[in-house]
């Protein structure tokens, strides 16, 4: 496999600026590749035991991680899944649940994801959620055991993941577990690509005011002329999710109603896969008073993005100066960052 001579080409034909520090990242990831996946029985003789399974790829927001993983990934040519973190562990409580009275889990849970996958892509990995970070270590201890290969990109050093959260101690296995069968590189790229300046931010609106409501108003009856309105319940594990302003995917909501509410990644991801295109008005600026909202929004903004469906929004303030609660500031520079993207005009 020539990485690449590939990279370039798909740069070239992509019309990508191409960066040095990203060639130096395909050039490891073609080691990787070598080490994990083109293996005749000389090399496989010959090789050394400690061979890391996963690939890290650490940089901070719209640097083109996600380019660069997205690109090697399709050219695996093994069983292989792309999954939302959240998703991932979703389907493993849902697993759990349903194996409650089994033995070895985890176990049961590693042999079956087996079978589906010699390869797992996490985009964007963070943990925040204090029972996820419990049960990693164990996990992946099994997903390596397996040999099962796992690529991620994160905002986040591998040391740095659930820093400040609860019980951290608890997570600490989990680290050196990664640390110790990851291939962890760092992407360095000055500027972020998608806030730069070519990105026309039409459908990001503020302040809010009567001109902003006016052209909002105006642009969502035009997405939805002709779509019948509806109101659309859904069953998320026994809670019923009300969506009241639905039109046939297109989906509007205030703020208030998706963030402010006891609402987390099932009942977001239950949303994104019923949309086409969502309106979301009132944003409003974050702080320490409102940290529990801006987490919930960080998430919805991570499976929206996942799942490729565009934006408009009204907001208080300008996206460029929002502010976050202390806690969120890192993970929230890449809801910024994919706000810019999912509200422009060349994202439909």
């Amino acid at each position: 496999m020539n990485l690449s001579k590939s990279f370039l080409k798909h740069c070239k034909d992509h019309q990508f600026e191409i960066n040095q520090n990203q060639i130096e990242i395909i050039d490891n990831l073609k080691n990787y590749y070598n080490d994990n996946f083109n293996q005749n029985f000389i090399s496989k003789f010959f090789k050394k035991k400690d061979t890391n399974l996963s690939f890290y790829l650490v940089g901070s927001v719209g640097v083109g991680k996600t380019m660069i993983l997205n690109f090697f990934f399709k050219k695996i040519n093994e069983k292989k899944i792309r999954l939302h973190f959240n998703e991932f562990m979703i389907e493993f409580h849902d697993f759990v649940f349903e194996n409650k009275d089994k033995n070895r889990k985890i176990d049961l849970f590693v042999d079956n994801l087996s079978k589906k996958a010699k390869l797992i892509y996490f985009d964007e990995f963070q943990v925040t959620n204090i029972v996820d970070a419990m049960i990693l270590g164990r996990l992946f201890k099994k997903i390596f055991e397996k040999k099962i290969r796992v690529i991620f990109s994160s905002n986040i050093k591998i040391k740095d993941l659930y820093k400040d959260g609860l019980q951290r101690d608890q997570f600490i296995p989990f680290i050196k577990i990664l640390e110790k069968n990851s291939f962890e590189k760092e992407l360095f790229i000055e500027e972020d690509y998608r806030s730069g300046k070519n990105n026309d931010l039409e459908r990001f609106l503020f302040p809010i005011n009567q001109s902003i409501n006016f052209k909002f108003n105006k642009f969502f009856r035009k997405i939805t002329k002709n779509k019948k309105k509806t109101f659309k319940s859904f069953d998320v594990k026994g809670r019923k999710l009300d969506i009241e302003n639905f039109y046939e995917r297109v989906i509007k909501f205030d703020f208030e109603d998706l963030c402010n509410k006891n609402l987390g990644s099932e009942d977001y991801i239950t949303i994104a896969n019923n949309s086409d295109f969502i309106f979301i008005e009132n944003l409003p600026d974050f702080n320490e008073n409102n940290s529990d909202q801006q987490q919930r929004f960080i998430t919805l903004i991570d499976i929206i993005y996942e799942k490729k469906i565009p934006l408009m929004i009204t907001s208080r303030i300008n996206l460029s100066k929002i502010s976050s609660s202390k806690n969120l500031i890192e993970p929230f520079k890449r809801t910024v960052s994919r706000l810019y993207e999912l509200t422009s005009i060349k994202y439909n």
